[in-house]
Protein backbone atom coordinates (compact mmCIF):
# COMPACT_ATOMS: atom_id res chain seq x y z
CA UNK A 1 0.00 0.00 0.00
CA UNK A 2 1.34 3.47 -0.87
CA UNK A 3 2.01 6.18 1.71
CA UNK A 4 -1.16 7.96 0.59
CA UNK A 5 -3.15 4.87 1.69
CA UNK A 6 -4.43 4.49 -1.83
CA UNK A 7 -4.08 1.13 -3.52
CA UNK A 8 -1.74 1.42 -6.50
CA UNK A 9 -3.03 -0.19 -9.71
CA UNK A 10 -1.72 -0.88 -13.18
CA UNK A 11 -3.93 -2.05 -16.04
CA UNK A 12 -2.56 -4.45 -18.66
CA UNK A 13 -4.59 -4.58 -21.86
CA UNK A 14 -6.00 -1.39 -23.35
CA UNK A 15 -8.78 -2.73 -25.51
CA UNK A 16 -12.47 -2.04 -25.08
CA UNK A 17 -12.89 -3.52 -21.58
CA UNK A 18 -10.28 -1.51 -19.70
CA UNK A 19 -12.20 1.77 -19.89
CA UNK A 20 -14.60 0.64 -17.14
CA UNK A 21 -11.69 0.26 -14.73
CA UNK A 22 -10.03 3.51 -15.75
CA UNK A 23 -13.22 5.47 -15.06
CA UNK A 24 -13.74 3.66 -11.75
CA UNK A 25 -10.23 4.40 -10.47
CA UNK A 26 -10.18 8.03 -11.61
CA UNK A 27 -13.84 8.66 -10.82
CA UNK A 28 -15.94 7.07 -8.07
CA UNK A 29 -13.01 5.41 -6.29
CA UNK A 30 -10.26 8.01 -6.71
CA UNK A 31 -9.82 8.51 -2.97
CA UNK A 32 -8.95 4.83 -2.41
CA UNK A 33 -7.33 3.87 -5.72
CA UNK A 34 -4.48 5.26 -7.81
CA UNK A 35 -3.82 4.45 -11.47
CA UNK A 36 -0.06 4.25 -11.88
CA UNK A 37 0.27 3.12 -15.49
CA UNK A 38 -1.17 1.32 -18.49
CA UNK A 39 0.52 -1.49 -20.40
CA UNK A 40 -0.16 -3.04 -23.79
CA UNK A 41 1.75 -4.72 -26.60
CA UNK A 42 0.19 -2.07 -28.84
CA UNK A 43 1.44 1.36 -27.71
CA UNK A 44 -1.09 3.13 -29.92
CA UNK A 45 -4.06 1.79 -27.98
CA UNK A 46 -2.44 2.75 -24.68
CA UNK A 47 -1.82 6.22 -26.04
CA UNK A 48 -5.50 6.44 -27.01
CA UNK A 49 -6.53 5.95 -23.39
CA UNK A 50 -3.78 8.22 -22.10
CA UNK A 51 -5.32 10.97 -24.24
CA UNK A 52 -8.80 10.13 -22.93
CA UNK A 53 -7.54 10.31 -19.34
CA UNK A 54 -5.89 13.66 -19.89
CA UNK A 55 -8.92 15.16 -21.64
CA UNK A 56 -11.47 13.74 -19.19
CA UNK A 57 -9.69 13.94 -15.86
CA UNK A 58 -6.83 16.37 -16.49
CA UNK A 59 -4.34 13.72 -15.37
CA UNK A 60 -1.46 11.86 -16.92
CA UNK A 61 -0.64 8.21 -16.47
CA UNK A 62 2.46 6.19 -17.23
CA UNK A 63 3.10 3.42 -19.74
CA UNK A 64 5.28 0.31 -19.67
CA UNK A 65 5.78 -2.71 -21.89
CA UNK A 66 4.12 -5.92 -20.58
CA UNK A 67 7.52 -7.62 -20.71
CA UNK A 68 8.63 -5.29 -17.91
CA UNK A 69 5.78 -6.25 -15.58
CA UNK A 70 7.88 -7.73 -12.77
CA UNK A 71 10.32 -4.82 -12.63
CA UNK A 72 7.51 -2.30 -12.79
CA UNK A 73 5.59 -3.93 -9.91
CA UNK A 74 8.71 -4.00 -7.72
CA UNK A 75 10.10 -0.57 -8.60
CA UNK A 76 6.77 1.28 -8.49
CA UNK A 77 5.31 -0.48 -5.43
CA UNK A 78 2.28 -1.71 -7.36
CA UNK A 79 -0.37 -3.32 -5.13
CA UNK A 80 -2.73 -4.72 -7.74
CA UNK A 81 -2.65 -5.60 -11.44
CA UNK A 82 -5.87 -5.47 -13.48
CA UNK A 83 -5.68 -7.78 -16.49
CA UNK A 84 -7.93 -7.10 -19.49
CA UNK A 85 -5.89 -8.81 -22.20
CA UNK A 86 -6.91 -11.65 -24.55
CA UNK A 87 -7.83 -14.78 -22.63
CA UNK A 88 -4.85 -16.91 -23.68
CA UNK A 89 -2.45 -14.38 -22.13
CA UNK A 90 -4.11 -14.37 -18.69
CA UNK A 91 -2.21 -17.23 -17.07
CA UNK A 92 1.28 -15.90 -17.81
CA UNK A 93 0.39 -12.39 -16.64
CA UNK A 94 -1.50 -13.55 -13.54
CA UNK A 95 1.36 -15.79 -12.42
CA UNK A 96 4.04 -13.18 -13.08
CA UNK A 97 2.13 -10.51 -11.15
CA UNK A 98 1.61 -12.85 -8.20
CA UNK A 99 5.27 -13.86 -8.14
CA UNK A 100 6.29 -10.19 -8.21
CA UNK A 101 4.22 -9.49 -5.10
CA UNK A 102 0.97 -8.00 -6.44
CA UNK A 103 -2.61 -9.18 -6.19
CA UNK A 104 -4.61 -9.59 -9.40
CA UNK A 105 -8.02 -8.59 -10.72
CA UNK A 106 -8.65 -10.53 -13.93
CA UNK A 107 -11.49 -10.31 -16.41
CA UNK A 108 -13.41 -13.51 -17.01
CA UNK A 109 -12.56 -16.11 -18.06
CA UNK A 110 -9.72 -16.85 -15.67
CA UNK A 111 -7.90 -18.70 -18.48
CA UNK A 112 -8.60 -21.00 -21.42
CA UNK A 113 -7.43 -24.51 -20.53
CA UNK A 114 -6.81 -26.90 -17.64
CA UNK A 115 -3.01 -26.63 -17.62
CA UNK A 116 -3.14 -22.86 -17.27
CA UNK A 117 -5.81 -23.07 -14.57
CA UNK A 118 -3.70 -25.50 -12.55
CA UNK A 119 -0.64 -23.26 -12.92
CA UNK A 120 -2.51 -20.20 -11.62
CA UNK A 121 -3.86 -22.13 -8.63
CA UNK A 122 -0.40 -23.45 -7.74
CA UNK A 123 1.05 -19.94 -7.92
CA UNK A 124 -1.67 -18.54 -5.67
CA UNK A 125 -1.07 -21.33 -3.14
CA UNK A 126 2.69 -20.74 -3.19
CA UNK A 127 2.64 -16.93 -3.00
CA UNK A 128 -0.39 -16.39 -0.77
CA UNK A 129 -1.56 -13.58 -3.06
CA UNK A 130 -5.17 -12.97 -4.12
CA UNK A 131 -6.92 -13.38 -7.47
CA UNK A 132 -10.32 -11.77 -8.05
CA UNK A 133 -12.34 -12.81 -11.12
CA UNK A 134 -14.88 -10.24 -12.30
CA UNK A 135 -18.28 -11.85 -12.83
CA UNK A 136 -20.48 -8.79 -13.25
CA UNK A 137 -23.56 -10.86 -14.20
CA UNK A 138 -23.86 -11.88 -10.54
CA UNK A 139 -24.48 -8.23 -9.69
CA UNK A 140 -27.23 -7.68 -12.27
CA UNK A 141 -30.44 -7.18 -10.23
CA UNK A 142 -32.46 -9.66 -12.28
CA UNK A 143 -29.92 -12.42 -11.66
CA UNK A 144 -29.70 -11.50 -7.99
CA UNK A 145 -33.50 -11.64 -7.77
CA UNK A 146 -33.46 -15.19 -9.13
CA UNK A 147 -30.72 -16.12 -6.65
CA UNK A 148 -32.80 -14.72 -3.80
CA UNK A 149 -35.92 -16.63 -4.88
CA UNK A 150 -33.99 -19.91 -5.02
CA UNK A 151 -32.20 -19.27 -1.71
CA UNK A 152 -35.48 -18.38 -0.01
CA UNK A 153 -36.83 -21.81 -0.95
CA UNK A 154 -39.73 -20.49 -3.03
CA UNK A 155 -39.63 -23.57 -5.28
CA UNK A 156 -38.19 -26.07 -2.81
CA UNK A 157 -35.14 -28.08 -3.82
CA UNK A 158 -33.94 -27.40 -7.35
CA UNK A 159 -34.13 -30.44 -9.61
CA UNK A 160 -33.22 -29.01 -13.02
CA UNK A 161 -32.45 -25.81 -14.94
CA UNK A 162 -33.16 -25.04 -18.59
CA UNK A 163 -30.89 -22.17 -19.70
CA UNK A 164 -30.91 -20.76 -23.23
CA UNK A 165 -28.72 -17.81 -24.26
CA UNK A 166 -28.92 -16.22 -27.70
CA UNK A 167 -26.44 -13.77 -29.19
CA UNK A 168 -27.67 -11.74 -32.13
CA UNK A 169 -26.03 -10.99 -35.48
CA UNK A 170 -24.34 -7.90 -34.01
CA UNK A 171 -22.96 -9.22 -30.72
CA UNK A 172 -22.65 -12.85 -31.75
CA UNK A 173 -21.00 -12.02 -35.05
CA UNK A 174 -18.41 -9.88 -33.29
CA UNK A 175 -16.74 -12.92 -31.71
CA UNK A 176 -16.08 -14.22 -35.22
CA UNK A 177 -14.34 -10.98 -36.31
CA UNK A 178 -11.81 -10.80 -33.48
CA UNK A 179 -9.09 -12.87 -31.83
CA UNK A 180 -11.82 -14.95 -30.17
CA UNK A 181 -12.43 -16.78 -33.47
CA UNK A 182 -9.35 -18.97 -32.86
CA UNK A 183 -10.10 -21.53 -30.16
CA UNK A 184 -6.58 -21.55 -28.74
CA UNK A 185 -6.98 -17.83 -28.05
CA UNK A 186 -10.33 -17.95 -26.24
CA UNK A 187 -11.27 -21.52 -25.41
CA UNK A 188 -14.22 -20.97 -27.76
CA UNK A 189 -17.51 -19.49 -26.64
CA UNK A 190 -17.92 -22.30 -24.08
CA UNK A 191 -15.07 -20.73 -22.11
CA UNK A 192 -14.97 -17.09 -23.16
CA UNK A 193 -18.68 -16.31 -23.11
CA UNK A 194 -20.41 -19.20 -21.37
CA UNK A 195 -18.17 -19.05 -18.29
CA UNK A 196 -20.39 -16.11 -17.31
CA UNK A 197 -23.46 -18.33 -17.61
CA UNK A 198 -21.96 -21.35 -15.88
CA UNK A 199 -20.83 -19.12 -13.03
CA UNK A 200 -24.42 -17.91 -12.67
CA UNK A 201 -25.70 -21.49 -12.40
CA UNK A 202 -22.98 -22.45 -9.91
CA UNK A 203 -23.86 -19.36 -7.87
CA UNK A 204 -27.64 -19.74 -8.13
CA UNK A 205 -27.39 -23.33 -6.91
CA UNK A 206 -24.49 -22.85 -4.48
CA UNK A 207 -23.23 -26.06 -6.05
CA UNK A 208 -20.44 -27.43 -8.23
CA UNK A 209 -20.52 -29.26 -11.59
CA UNK A 210 -19.60 -32.96 -11.69
CA UNK A 211 -20.18 -34.28 -15.24
CA UNK A 212 -20.44 -32.56 -18.63
CA UNK A 213 -21.62 -33.70 -22.03
CA UNK A 214 -21.49 -31.30 -24.98
CA UNK A 215 -22.52 -31.21 -28.63
CA UNK A 216 -22.30 -28.48 -31.24
CA UNK A 217 -20.23 -26.99 -34.00
CA UNK A 218 -19.69 -24.16 -36.46
CA UNK A 219 -23.04 -24.08 -38.25
CA UNK A 220 -23.48 -20.50 -39.49
CA UNK A 221 -20.24 -18.48 -39.68
CA UNK A 222 -17.09 -19.53 -41.49
CA UNK A 223 -16.19 -20.14 -45.12
CA UNK A 224 -17.83 -23.55 -45.59
CA UNK A 225 -21.19 -22.44 -44.21
CA UNK A 226 -21.05 -19.26 -46.25
CA UNK A 227 -20.30 -21.21 -49.44
CA UNK A 228 -23.35 -23.41 -48.86
CA UNK A 229 -25.50 -20.28 -48.74
CA UNK A 230 -23.79 -18.60 -51.67
CA UNK A 231 -21.90 -16.00 -49.61
CA UNK A 232 -18.42 -15.20 -50.89
CA UNK A 233 -15.63 -14.15 -48.48
CA UNK A 234 -14.52 -10.56 -48.90
CA UNK A 235 -11.79 -8.28 -47.67
CA UNK A 236 -12.26 -4.87 -46.10
CA UNK A 237 -12.52 -2.08 -48.61
CA UNK A 238 -13.57 -4.19 -51.59
CA UNK A 239 -17.26 -3.30 -51.27
CA UNK A 240 -18.39 0.12 -52.39
CA UNK A 241 -21.23 0.25 -49.88
CA UNK A 242 -20.70 -1.77 -46.71
CA UNK A 243 -24.23 -0.82 -45.61
CA UNK A 244 -25.49 -3.42 -48.08
CA UNK A 245 -23.76 -6.16 -46.09
CA UNK A 246 -25.23 -6.58 -42.58
CA UNK A 247 -22.15 -8.51 -41.45
CA UNK A 248 -19.57 -5.95 -42.60
CA UNK A 249 -18.00 -3.78 -39.91
CA UNK A 250 -16.73 -0.39 -41.04
CA UNK A 251 -14.47 0.82 -38.25
CA UNK A 252 -14.54 4.30 -39.74
CA UNK A 253 -18.21 4.60 -38.78
CA UNK A 254 -17.40 4.53 -35.06
CA UNK A 255 -14.97 7.12 -33.73
CA UNK A 256 -13.94 5.02 -30.75
CA UNK A 257 -13.31 1.81 -32.70
CA UNK A 258 -11.43 3.78 -35.35
CA UNK A 259 -9.24 5.43 -32.73
CA UNK A 260 -8.54 2.25 -30.80
CA UNK A 261 -8.09 -0.25 -33.61
CA UNK A 262 -8.04 1.03 -37.19
CA UNK A 263 -5.45 3.74 -36.53
CA UNK A 264 -3.22 1.35 -34.59
CA UNK A 265 -3.01 -1.63 -36.93
CA UNK A 266 0.48 -0.52 -37.95
CA UNK A 267 1.86 -1.48 -34.53
CA UNK A 268 0.88 -5.16 -34.48
CA UNK A 269 -1.22 -5.91 -37.56
CA UNK A 270 -4.30 -6.80 -35.49
CA UNK A 271 -7.52 -6.60 -37.51
CA UNK A 272 -10.64 -5.81 -35.47
CA UNK A 273 -12.95 -6.20 -38.47
CA UNK A 274 -12.14 -9.62 -39.94
CA UNK A 275 -14.68 -11.30 -42.19
CA UNK A 276 -17.02 -13.61 -40.27
CA UNK A 277 -17.27 -15.80 -43.39
CA UNK A 278 -13.54 -16.14 -44.01
CA UNK A 279 -11.58 -19.41 -43.64
CA UNK A 280 -9.75 -20.24 -40.44
CA UNK A 281 -12.47 -19.90 -37.79
CA UNK A 282 -12.13 -22.70 -35.24
CA UNK A 283 -14.77 -21.90 -32.59
CA UNK A 284 -18.39 -23.11 -32.51
CA UNK A 285 -21.48 -20.95 -32.97
CA UNK A 286 -24.09 -23.52 -31.81
CA UNK A 287 -23.63 -25.40 -28.54
CA UNK A 288 -25.67 -27.59 -26.22
CA UNK A 289 -24.61 -29.08 -22.89
CA UNK A 290 -25.96 -31.32 -20.16
CA UNK A 291 -24.30 -30.77 -16.79
CA UNK A 292 -24.85 -32.85 -13.65
CA UNK A 293 -24.33 -31.07 -10.32
CA UNK A 294 -23.14 -32.65 -7.09
CA UNK A 295 -26.39 -31.77 -5.33
CA UNK A 296 -28.46 -33.64 -7.90
CA UNK A 297 -29.66 -30.84 -10.19
CA UNK A 298 -29.24 -31.16 -13.96
CA UNK A 299 -28.49 -28.20 -16.25
CA UNK A 300 -29.61 -28.17 -19.89
CA UNK A 301 -27.79 -25.30 -21.61
CA UNK A 302 -27.79 -23.97 -25.16
CA UNK A 303 -25.94 -21.11 -26.83
CA UNK A 304 -26.67 -19.71 -30.29
CA UNK A 305 -24.47 -16.94 -31.78
CA UNK A 306 -26.55 -15.93 -34.82
CA UNK A 307 -29.98 -15.19 -33.39
CA UNK A 308 -32.21 -12.38 -34.75
CA UNK A 309 -32.64 -11.12 -31.16
CA UNK A 310 -30.46 -11.12 -28.06
CA UNK A 311 -31.19 -12.23 -24.53
CA UNK A 312 -31.72 -15.29 -22.39
CA UNK A 313 -34.33 -17.51 -20.79
CA UNK A 314 -33.87 -19.46 -17.59
CA UNK A 315 -36.36 -21.92 -16.14
CA UNK A 316 -35.61 -23.37 -12.72
CA UNK A 317 -37.65 -26.41 -11.71
CA UNK A 318 -38.00 -27.34 -8.05
CA UNK A 319 -39.86 -29.75 -5.84
CA UNK A 320 -42.41 -27.03 -5.02
CA UNK A 321 -42.72 -25.10 -8.30
CA UNK A 322 -40.93 -23.25 -11.09
CA UNK A 323 -39.14 -19.93 -11.61
CA UNK A 324 -38.81 -18.35 -15.07
CA UNK A 325 -36.53 -15.45 -15.95
CA UNK A 326 -36.99 -13.99 -19.45
CA UNK A 327 -34.65 -11.24 -20.66
CA UNK A 328 -34.70 -9.45 -24.03
CA UNK A 329 -31.63 -7.23 -24.35
CA UNK A 330 -32.06 -6.37 -28.04
CA UNK A 331 -35.39 -7.23 -29.61
CA UNK A 332 -34.22 -7.12 -33.23
CA UNK A 333 -31.30 -6.13 -35.42
CA UNK A 334 -32.81 -3.56 -37.76
CA UNK A 335 -30.23 -2.06 -40.13
CA UNK A 336 -30.91 1.61 -40.71
CA UNK A 337 -29.33 4.11 -43.06
CA UNK A 338 -25.60 3.80 -42.50
CA UNK A 339 -25.57 0.07 -41.85
CA UNK A 340 -25.90 -2.25 -38.87
CA UNK A 341 -24.99 -1.27 -35.31
CA UNK A 342 -21.26 -1.59 -34.69
CA UNK A 343 -21.12 -1.70 -30.90
CA UNK A 344 -22.23 -5.13 -29.65
CA UNK A 345 -23.05 -3.73 -26.19
CA UNK A 346 -25.70 -1.33 -27.50
CA UNK A 347 -29.18 -2.59 -26.62
CA UNK A 348 -31.42 0.30 -27.69
CA UNK A 349 -32.88 -0.56 -31.07
CA UNK A 350 -36.11 1.41 -31.28
CA UNK A 351 -38.03 -1.81 -31.77
CA UNK A 352 -41.52 -1.70 -30.26
CA UNK A 353 -43.03 -4.93 -31.55
CA UNK A 354 -45.16 -6.23 -28.66
CA UNK A 355 -44.27 -9.82 -29.53
CA UNK A 356 -40.70 -9.24 -28.33
CA UNK A 357 -40.06 -5.95 -26.58
CA UNK A 358 -36.89 -5.12 -24.67
CA UNK A 359 -37.28 -5.96 -21.02
CA UNK A 360 -37.06 -8.53 -18.25
CA UNK A 361 -39.53 -10.55 -16.22
CA UNK A 362 -39.17 -12.99 -13.32
CA UNK A 363 -42.18 -15.26 -12.76
CA UNK A 364 -42.82 -17.64 -9.88
CA UNK A 365 -45.43 -20.38 -10.06
CA UNK A 366 -45.73 -22.75 -7.14
CA UNK A 367 -47.60 -26.02 -7.38
CA UNK A 368 -51.37 -25.54 -7.28
CA UNK A 369 -51.06 -21.75 -7.41
CA UNK A 370 -51.42 -19.05 -10.07
CA UNK A 371 -48.27 -17.55 -11.56
CA UNK A 372 -47.07 -14.24 -10.13
CA UNK A 373 -44.35 -11.81 -11.11
CA UNK A 374 -41.49 -11.09 -8.72
CA UNK A 375 -40.09 -7.56 -8.56
CA UNK A 376 -36.69 -6.76 -10.05
CA UNK A 377 -35.25 -3.53 -8.63
CA UNK A 378 -32.71 -1.96 -10.99
CA UNK A 379 -30.17 0.71 -10.19
CA UNK A 380 -28.35 3.22 -12.37
CA UNK A 381 -25.68 2.27 -14.86
CA UNK A 382 -24.75 -0.75 -16.94
CA UNK A 383 -26.33 -4.14 -16.22
CA UNK A 384 -29.08 -2.56 -14.13
CA UNK A 385 -26.52 -0.92 -11.86
CA UNK A 386 -24.67 -4.18 -11.38
CA UNK A 387 -21.34 -2.90 -12.71
CA UNK A 388 -21.26 -0.14 -10.09
CA UNK A 389 -21.76 -2.71 -7.32
CA UNK A 390 -19.03 -4.93 -8.73
CA UNK A 391 -16.56 -2.05 -8.97
CA UNK A 392 -17.33 -0.95 -5.40
CA UNK A 393 -16.52 -4.47 -4.18
CA UNK A 394 -13.27 -4.51 -6.16
CA UNK A 395 -11.94 -1.11 -5.13
CA UNK A 396 -13.38 -0.71 -1.63
CA UNK A 397 -13.60 -4.32 -0.55
CA UNK A 398 -16.72 -6.45 -0.28
CA UNK A 399 -19.02 -5.77 2.62
CA UNK A 400 -21.70 -7.98 4.07
CA UNK A 401 -23.48 -9.57 1.11
CA UNK A 402 -26.31 -12.06 1.69
CA UNK A 403 -25.91 -13.21 -1.92
CA UNK A 404 -22.12 -13.85 -1.83
CA UNK A 405 -21.54 -12.06 -5.13
CA UNK A 406 -17.77 -11.38 -4.96
CA UNK A 407 -15.95 -14.13 -6.88
CA UNK A 408 -12.52 -15.52 -6.10
CA UNK A 409 -10.18 -18.05 -7.61
CA UNK A 410 -12.26 -21.14 -6.83
CA UNK A 411 -15.31 -19.52 -8.43
CA UNK A 412 -13.26 -18.62 -11.49
CA UNK A 413 -12.03 -22.19 -11.87
CA UNK A 414 -15.50 -23.72 -11.36
CA UNK A 415 -16.88 -21.40 -14.05
CA UNK A 416 -14.33 -22.44 -16.68
CA UNK A 417 -14.50 -26.08 -15.56
CA UNK A 418 -17.77 -26.61 -17.44
CA UNK A 419 -16.44 -25.03 -20.64
CA UNK A 420 -13.09 -26.84 -20.51
CA UNK A 421 -14.81 -30.17 -19.89
CA UNK A 422 -17.34 -29.25 -22.58
CA UNK A 423 -14.54 -28.71 -25.09
CA UNK A 424 -13.08 -32.09 -24.12
CA UNK A 425 -16.49 -33.67 -24.56
CA UNK A 426 -16.84 -32.11 -28.02
CA UNK A 427 -13.49 -33.57 -29.00
CA UNK A 428 -14.13 -37.05 -27.59
CA UNK A 429 -17.89 -37.36 -27.98
CA UNK A 430 -18.13 -38.60 -24.41
CA UNK A 431 -19.18 -37.49 -20.95
CA UNK A 432 -16.30 -35.81 -19.09
CA UNK A 433 -16.02 -35.89 -15.29
CA UNK A 434 -14.75 -32.65 -13.78
CA UNK A 435 -12.70 -34.53 -11.19
CA UNK A 436 -10.81 -36.27 -13.99
CA UNK A 437 -9.48 -32.94 -15.29
CA UNK A 438 -6.59 -31.33 -13.38
CA UNK A 439 -7.78 -27.76 -12.88
CA UNK A 440 -6.02 -26.90 -9.61
CA UNK A 441 -9.18 -26.82 -7.50
CA UNK A 442 -7.51 -28.42 -4.47
CA UNK A 443 -4.68 -25.88 -4.49
CA UNK A 444 -7.13 -23.01 -4.96
CA UNK A 445 -9.34 -24.22 -2.12
CA UNK A 446 -6.35 -24.63 0.18
CA UNK A 447 -5.10 -21.15 -0.65
CA UNK A 448 -8.54 -19.75 0.10
CA UNK A 449 -8.66 -21.44 3.51
CA UNK A 450 -5.21 -20.13 4.40
CA UNK A 451 -6.16 -16.62 3.34
CA UNK A 452 -9.40 -16.68 5.35
CA UNK A 453 -7.54 -17.91 8.42
CA UNK A 454 -5.00 -15.09 8.07
CA UNK A 455 -7.79 -12.52 7.89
Amino acid sequence: MSESNRTRYVIIGTGNRCEMYINAILGDHAEVAELVALADTNPGRAEYYQDVIEQTYGKQTGFFEPEALTDFIVNENVDRVIITTPDFTHADLVCEALEAGADVVVEKPLTVNAEASERIAATVERTGREVIVTFNYRYSPRNTALKAAISDGLIGKVTSIDFSWVLDTVHGADYFRRWHRIKENSGGLLVHKSSHHFDLVNWWLSDVPERVYAAGGLKFYGAENAAERGIAPHERGTREDSAEDPFALDLRSDERLEGLYLKNEEHDGYRRDQDVFAPGITIEDNLALTVNYSGGAVLSYTLNAHSPWEGYRVAVNGTEGRLELDVVERAAVLPAAGGSPVDPSVTEDGHDNPLRANGERLVLQRHWEEARELEIVNGEGAHGGGDRLLLADIFRGPGEDPYSRPAGLVDGIQAIAVGICGNESLARGQVVHVDDVELGLDAASNAGRVREAAL
